[in-house]
């Protein structure tokens, strides 16, 4: 048995289980009950309903990375296709996107390499939204981002800390630049593939298409984080902090499987910049974390069963 193999999957677990117990520190499991029994669920399924606006966007922005390779997958099975891979990232993170190609090569009859190659371009265009809505919040939150640092750090140190950062990032890049072997290499081929990837997608004949649902499934995760902070009454958050609490959450989810006890800390920690009160953003955190996580496995186990189904005469 390849021991690499079994600590990438053991390893999130036990990390996850760790940080559910730090978590529930925080909050007692009675009181976090008593939230989940008084929480308003017609806002919790609001929420899910966009995330699942985000899922079926997601599953025929596909096709449009699909068709120029030649193959019009039925949609039926690229949304069956896309909730199995959100149900095996759970267990084994970035497992997802390779049973997702597994699906199309078993039911389309697509190539694997190509289906997993599409993958990875998606992933590409979703981390450039990602970086966007970063940025974003940079712009729309300066004042309280710039305060919240002058307040904690010397304000002379902050200069400092960027003219090296800039300074720093520019020798880095020199090098990478030059880089002919190593590790450099790596990060120089990384880059090279991320700039190939994006301009590819100006490349496509369905590019406005693809950017109009790359555009609109972040809209809707971020549109499932905003609708799901009514379900908590008395809970306010200014926009800024929902765009920052929805950054948290979405670092969490990847660093752990499918976000699992880190979720809730990092959505309590980012909430605890605006003076919400570390309980109810605690509850808030695993509210939000269970809702997303119940959606998941319910329309991905349904995927399991329905894709041989489906495909009965395939």
């Amino acid at each position: 048995m390849d021991i690499k193999k079994v600590l990438k999957i053991v390893l999130p677990l036990a990390l996850g289980s760790f940080l559910v117990w730090y978590s529930l520190s925080d909050i007692s499991l009675e009181k976090l009950g008593n939230y989940f029994k008084e929480a308003n669920y017609s806002f919790i399924f609001l929420g899910l309903f966009f995330g699942i606006l985000s899922h079926l966007s997601r599953a025929y922005r596909w096709k449009f990375m699909l068709e120029p390779l030649g193959f019009k997958p039925k949609f039926t099975n690229s949304i069956l296709a896309v909730l199995v891979g959100y149900l095996v990232n759970l267990a084994i993170p970035r497992a997802g996107e390779i049973s997702r190609a597994t699906v199309m090569t078993n039911y389309e009859k697509i190539p694997f390499e190509k289906a997993f190659g599409t993958i990875v371009a998606e992933r590409i265009a979703d981390l450039i939204m990602m970086l966007s809505i970063i940025a974003i919040t940079l712009f729309v939150q300066f004042d309280f981002i710039y305060e919240l640092l002058t307040k904690n750090f010397n304000p002379l140190k902050i200069s400092i800390g960027f003219v090296v950062l800039i300074v720093g990032f520019y020798i880095f890049t020199f090098f990478v630049k030059k880089a002919t072997s190593g590790f450099l290499l790596k990060i120089k081929t990384f880059v090279s593939g991320l700039i190939e990837g994006v301009t590819s997608i100006f490349k496509m004949k369905n590019k406005w298409a693809f950017i109009f649902h790359t555009v609109f499934i972040w809209a809707m995760y971020v549109a499932m984080f905003w609708a799901t902070i009514p379900a908590i009454e008395g809970l306010n958050v200014p926009f800024g902090g929902i765009l920052i609490g929805f950054i948290a959450g979405g670092f969490s989810i990847a660093a752990t499987n499918g976000g699992i006890g880190l979720y809730p800390i990092a959505v309590a920690s980012a909430l605890a910049l605006f003076d919400i009160p570390a309980e109810t953003a605690t509850a808030f955190g695993w509210i939000m974390w269970t809702a997303q996580t119940a959606m998941i496995v319910i329309f991905g186990g349904l995927a399991f069963l329905l894709l041989p189904i489906y495909n009965k005469n395939t």
